[in-house]
């Protein structure tokens, strides 16, 4: 038995689930391959070893998470990527959108930089078909990098910022003055977490799975003021390294890369049914199921 919200969403239980289906942008991995390093994960020699191969394999992950977002009940656009920009196969950075309104990113890495372009005049495109309302983008040098630190948490109502690896602190005030919403800032520890999605994850029953080494004390200590003790899920060094924290929350799914049995008993155990996908070829890259995601229908409503 559930009830609507006046939101728009709809209380089925503990969860919140999307009266109308979530609408998520991909990119086509035509173009998608590892072949610089700007991340601790990044193995470009592993793919230079058996490029078809990756490229295949990658073409059947993308497939497959296609097929988990669509069972979990999300409605697909998928966009094609540009050749010479490989990581555009992670539209979480493309930009932050709420309520119609997206920002576009701003790049640390001169690698990532073309993409601004690009995912600009998507999402303007997006626009003309009435999907969004307003396309803005981030000012020069204020680098932010999307959805992928700036994760809007439904139960609570506000924006987790990462900042501190990739994306800069004052970023998050233009993040503030664009969409008008509290923002709670994270500052990420490590390298090997560059972005917020890497090692935080809020579900759609109010709980937050997240890598605890991941931040500074004092970002540690913001999360543990917002989120009760029971509604703390605590990922291990493994789950992790298998990109298994950024997945894709849609109500009472979610979708990830392969996890250890524990997580999925974890999340089983809070009534959650996990999807789990091989997303191999793009962990060498650095991106789990997250990272190739942007949910373009974010209501604060």
């Amino acid at each position: 038995m559930g009830f609507v919200v006046p939101s728009g969403r709809l209380w089925v239980g503990a969860f919140i689930l999307d009266v109308n289906l979530p609408k998520i942008l991909l990119v086509d991995p035509a173009h998608f391959n590892v072949s610089y390093v700007i991340n601790p994960w990044m193995n470009p020699a592993e793919w230079a070893a058996d490029p078809a191969s990756h490229q295949r394999q990658a073409r059947a992950s993308f497939d497959a998470l296609c097929a988990a977002l669509t069972q979990a009940g999300a409605t697909l656009d998928v966009i094609p990527g540009v050749p010479g920009l490989p990581d555009m196969v992670f539209p979480a950075n493309a930009a932050v959108v709420l309520d119609g309104r997206a920002i576009v990113a701003r790049f640390a890495c001169p690698e990532r930089q073309g993409e601004e372009d690009a995912y600009l005049r998507a999402l303007q495109s997006f626009v003309a078909a009435g999907s969004l309302r307003e396309v803005a983008i981030f000012p020069e040098d204020c680098f932010q990098e999307g959805a992928g630190d700036a994760i809007w948490d439904v139960t609570r109502q506000l924006f987790w910022a990462g900042y501190g690896q990739r994306s800069v602190r004052a970023a998050i005030g233009e993040l503030e003055r664009f969409f008008g919403q509290r923002t709670v800032p994270l500052e990420l520890a490590t390298p090997r977490f560059y972005h917020l999605d890497t090692c935080f994850c809020p579900l759609s029953g109010g709980e937050v799975l997240f890598y605890p080494p991941a931040f500074t004390p004092e970002a540690l200590a913001q999360i543990h003021a917002h989120v009760s003790p029971e509604q703390r899920l605590e990922a291990a060094s493994q789950d992790a390294a298998a990109f298994c924290v950024n997945a894709v929350c849609l109500g009472k799914y979610v979708v990830m890369a392969r996890a250890a049995p524990h997580v999925r008993d974890m999340l089983a155990g809070r009534g959650y049914q996990v999807l789990e996908v091989d997303l191999a070829p793009f962990i060498l890259s650095g991106g789990g199921a997250y990272c190739m995601t942007l949910r373009l229908d974010r209501s604060s409503d």
